[in-house]
């Protein structure tokens, strides 16, 4: 599988806070991918970066372009959504579709249409009208009738409520997703999206701490509920992380054969956001 994003040492800093610290990243066309991080660990930098909205040292690519030197041609192949906010208030639906026809060469105007007749939207009303929802939602319709090999989302159901985020994301699955284009999903909350992943990047304080395909977690980390009598060997395994749960130590290891680990007490494989938290503590215990 090829990358549709490749970045090696990528730099940023603001003043005297480095938000960028030698980043490399490597995203697999097609997939689904989550990048995680805690606030201010460079998750909003790296995704400006990958469509040229930030300017960075280091080398990066991004579907066969450099972001800082081609971004108009680049902005052909990749839509962002960074929040539903930016979307001029005062246009309305009918106006915000002939506008968007006449500036994206690959925008289909039938499928957007098609899209909100699904909706409550009416095409008369201006966007500052709409509820959040609704503005979610025209979005959505806007990105998903244009022809982009990738599609850039950072925290996009931030403030809306379950109903609406889950019709987000079976939306973008079922009306945009083919498994050609490709999906990266910044966002805190990710219980959400971790059925949709297919690859899992974590970065914390300007650094990639994790870049892994998802159908590799269960082989790369194992969580362990210690049995009773059983914690010094287990410690002796060098977990990365430890927490209590029902009374019982849970140790979650990175690298320890499963096997091995099942004579300490009962394995299993860690949620995203335990391993998440887990990295985060990495040589640090409680």
């Amino acid at each position: 599988m090829t990358d549709i994003v490749h970045a090696q040492g990528l730099e940023k800093s603001f003043g005297s806070f480095k938000a960028l610290d030698g980043v490399d990243l490597n995203i697999p066309t097609g997939a689904i991918s989550g990048l995680i991080g805690p606030n201010g660990a460079g998750k909003t930098t790296t995704l400006k970066a990958i469509i040229g909205l930030s300017d960075v040292e280091g080398e990066l690519n991004v579907a066969g372009r450099d972001p800082r030197t081609a971004r108009h041609k680049l902005m052909e192949d990749v839509c962002f959504i960074a929040d539903v906010g930016i979307l001029p208030r005062w246009l309305r639906v009918h106006q915000l579709l002939n506008y968007v026809e006449s500036v994206h060469p690959k925008f289909d105007r039938q499928k957007a249409e098609s899209f909100l007749a699904t909706t409550d939207i009416p095409a008369r009303k201006r966007v500052k009208e709409l509820s959040k929802g609704m503005i979610t939602q025209l979005h959505l319709a806007l990105v998903m009738a244009i022809d982009v090999r990738l599609l850039v989302l950072d925290e996009p159901t931030l403030g809306l409520d379950i109903v609406y985020r889950k019709e987000f994301y079976d939306r973008l699955l079922n009306d945009f997703y083919d498994g050609d284009r490709t999906i990266i999903i910044s966002t805190h909350q990710v219980e959400e999206i971790e059925a949709l992943l297919s690859h899992l990047v974590f970065i914390n304080r300007g650094k990639i701490v994790l870049n892994t395909m998802m159908a590799d977690l269960e082989e790369r980390f194992t969580d362990l509920l210690v049995s009773p009598g059983k914690e010094a060997q287990a410690d002796a395994l060098n977990p990365i992380s430890r927490r209590s749960t029902l009374g019982k130590q849970c140790l979650t290891f990175e690298g320890v054969p499963r096997a091995q680990l099942k004579e300490l007490g009962e394995v299993y494989t860690p949620s995203v956001a335990d391993l998440f938290v887990a990295k985060m503590r990495e040589g640090r215990h409680g």
